[in-house]
């Protein structure tokens, strides 16, 4: 285990941003992990459980107590049955299922940043796919209970990128995700996304060989801006900042009423609800590609993405992410909500 005092927070997240930890502590394997929690909880001080820091927003005060960063190590498959510690680097985790072992399962999740233990938190999902349709069961420590707890999919809560862990943020430090993958004779899980489709040269509902499905998800995802390059700024961000809102039908028919919502994207929801496009209503509202004429910017590849241009704090950032919100809000009536973690800080 390695502790550091008044340590930088801004290199170890991927907007590159925020103020310094008052203690860091590294941890390499489970016992580590456990035993710095039961400290600062003992302690009665603030803690907060750092993974790849890729769905993050420090603030510029740096964090008053201790930050957990999870390094652990495993990567077992037993069949289709894969286990991986937290702190394995999540897309490094879809490549090995796909490239070594061919098999689907989470194949349209490739070049997410972040770590596999961060995954159920969010309930990460992209081009028609989300963890929560391969986790079988996630390994915890209870912080209330201080012991350790297997939770099966069910118990997790999984939803549009929220889940129970999300709900209880200072009850579970999430160990070990266990996933049941599909081995479909090298083949994807169908291909449910209609621009994935579109890029493969497929119908929706059609199967590829897994190996391709990753690469043309690479490629979608480079073209946004949301594989990681040091060298390009556009991949400083967080990813997608606000979630798509899914609108209940009284709201989706009050936005309906608005001028220019014609052709907005709309998708069924659970219990009757709308969802629509984030990305759709920041353009229409105004905010295009590449807007801010400051440190922080959108994306000049995705206006859902907002970008650290080399020298942003997190006022600055978080400056640009209210005029966005409340843009939206004055054209189409929509409240965006903010997909990272906020520490120290508000929208």
């Amino acid at each position: 285990m390695l502790v550091e005092n008044d340590a930088p927070l801004a290199p170890l997240t991927t907007l590159r941003l925020g103020g310094p930890a008052r203690r860091l502590v590294t941890a390499h394997t489970d016992d580590e992990v456990i035993a710095a929690v039961r400290e600062a909880d003992a302690a009665g001080e603030p803690l907060l459980v750092l993974g790849g820091g890729s769905n993050l927003v420090i603030g510029d005060a740096g964090f008053p107590g201790t930050v957990l960063r999870i390094a652990t190590e495993g990567f077992a498959l037993d069949g289709t049955a894969l286990e991986v510690a937290a702190g394995e680097t999540w897309s490094e985790v879809v490549h090995r299922t796909v490239r070594d072992h061919g098999l689907a399962g989470i194949e349209f999740l490739a070049g997410i940043p972040g770590s596999a233990g961060a995954t159920p938190v969010q309930n990460v999902g992209a081009y028609g796919q989300e963890v929560a349709q391969s986790i079988t069961e996630v390994v915890a420590y209870d912080r209330t209970a201080d012991e350790v707890v297997t939770l099966s999919n069910a118990e997790c809560g999984f939803s549009y990128r929220h889940s129970r862990f999300k709900a209880e943020p200072d009850r579970y430090v999430v160990l070990r995700v266990r996933f049941r993958l599909e081995d479909n004779d090298g083949l994807s899980t169908p291909v449910r996304y209609a621009e994935t489709a579109r890029h493969l040269g497929v119908e929706p509902g059609a199967r590829v060989a897994v190996g391709t499905a990753w690469t043309a998800v690479l490629l979608l995802r480079s073209g946004k801006g949301m594989v990681l390059d040091p060298a390009d700024h556009d991949t400083w961000s967080a990813g997608s900042f606000f979630t798509n809102p899914v609108l209940t039908a009284a709201q989706y028919d009050s936005f309906r009423t608005r001028p220019g919502t014609e052709d907005a994207p709309a998708y069924p929801a659970p219990e009757g609800c709308t969802k629509t496009s984030a990305a759709w209503l920041i353009d229409r509202a105004g905010f295009g590609k590449g807007y801010g004429g400051g440190p922080a910017t959108l994306s000049t590849k995705h206006t859902l993405a907002l970008t650290n241009r080399g020298s942003a704090t997190a006022e600055d950032l978080l400056a640009l992410a209210r005029e966005i919100r409340d843009g939206v809000r004055a054209a189409f009536g929509v409240e965006l909500v903010n997909e990272p973690v906020m520490v120290g800080v508000k929208l």
